[in-house]
């Protein structure tokens, strides 16, 4: 079968194409520039360059496929000009649906996220409980335009199936740097970590692999217009932590932050964009979302779909092994590209592999 993914470069979209490709689809992944074309590496993917704000380029893409995997989006936590997030995630995703409805697409399966649904005030939240009283980040009222408009798609004779993702985190190419796997990673190597106070909040994650089987399920067995949290496990800040240092066998400190106090910080990452070019963490204006709980209930994807949650001990086991082996990779490669003498020079290690 010949299957659409977009954003295929991106951190859920490589594992989706690469999981599909290996299960035997014949995977277009669509992706924005070649630095990307190496983590797409496999007999039964075929790379189309372009951007889903290119209608034509999305058509050509999607040319005889039967099935499209959505998963194209700006995620960053923060752009200068917050209308990109609504020309990329609502526009864009209009061209991918008006482009499916014309070449006759069986299924089409939208990645969301759970911000767009919002925080939670005590229990875990599912799918239909989106609440009015939350303020919503540009990225997640973007993505929350954007699931109407792919449910308005469906009175129109296509087949679509919304899935939403909690945080993310666990083994594979990260296409951003603020990502949980960062997070993760700093507090292993630097031995500390940042948590809004008093730490006890709640947030719910996600392992990346149960996230992708979770689509491809939600292809497989997922009603038209139907909608799934693909979620994970509901902790504190400071459990997940807590967790991470007794896996990792490190003495990271978790240093809990108030609003204010974080609110300053935010201000003063403003001021250095403005002097510097640099890119803040994250928005002053932002600071009040994480001081709420988010945590969310996967029941309805474990009943329909036969979804599955790793347990937490299980998946930050495989992550930490991965980001420490990423690591140790990474200072192997510097050593030889800095120190590898070959026929009296300094080669890449690249290079000489292939000599």
């Amino acid at each position: 079968m010949k299957v659409l993914v977009t954003g295929a470069s991106g951190y859920l979209g490589n594992k989706l194409a690469m999981e599909l490709a290996r299960s035997g689809n014949k995977v277009h992944a669509l992706i924005r520039s070649d630095a990307s074309t190496k983590y797409l590496q496999h007999a039964n993917i075929r790379i189309f360059y372009g951007d889903i704000l290119d209608k034509k380029k999305v058509l050509d893409a999607i040319e005889n496929c039967s099935q499209v995997y959505h998963t194209a989006a700006c995620v960053s936590v923060w752009e200068s000009d917050p209308s990109v997030y609504y020309a990329v995630n609502v526009q864009g995703t209009r061209n991918v649906l008006d482009a499916a409805l014309n070449a006759g697409v069986e299924k089409f399966v939208f990645t969301s996220t759970c911000g767009a649904i919002g925080y939670s005030l005590s229990d875990p939240i599912g799918e239909d409980e989106a609440q009015s009283y939350n303020e919503f980040s540009d990225y997640d009222e973007s993505k929350r335009q954007a699931e109407e408009m792919v449910f308005a798609y469906r009175v129109r004779g296509l087949e679509v199936v919304i899935v939403s993702p909690t945080k993310i985190y666990g083994p594979g190419h990260t296409s951003h740097a603020l990502t949980t796997n960062t997070v993760i990673k700093k507090f292993i190597e630097k031995g500390i970590t940042f948590v809004p106070a008093p730490g006890s909040f709640k947030i719910c994650l996600a392992f990346i692999d149960d996230v992708v089987n979770g689509h491809i399920m939600a292809m497989e067995k997922g009603k038209s217009g139907g909608k799934y949290i693909l979620g994970g496990i509901n902790c504190s800040y400071l459990e997940f932590f807590s967790q991470i240092r007794e896996l990792a066998f490190c003495k990271g400190k978790i240093i809990p932050l108030s609003k204010n106090v974080l609110k300053v910080i935010g201000h003063l990452l403003k001021l250095n964009y403005k002097i510097t070019g640099r890119h803040p963490a994250f928005a002053a204006k932002r600071v009040s979302y994480v001081f709420h709980d988010y945590i969310f209930c996967s029941d309805k994807a474990i009943n329909q779909l036969g979804y599955r949650i790793t347990p937490l001990h299980e998946a930050l086991t495989e992550t930490i092994g991965y980001l420490k082996k990423q690591k140790k990779d990474n200072v192997v490669l510097q050593y030889n590209r800095m120190y590898k003498p070959h026929m009296g020079k300094l080669v890449d290690i690249e290079t000489t592999a292939h000599l």
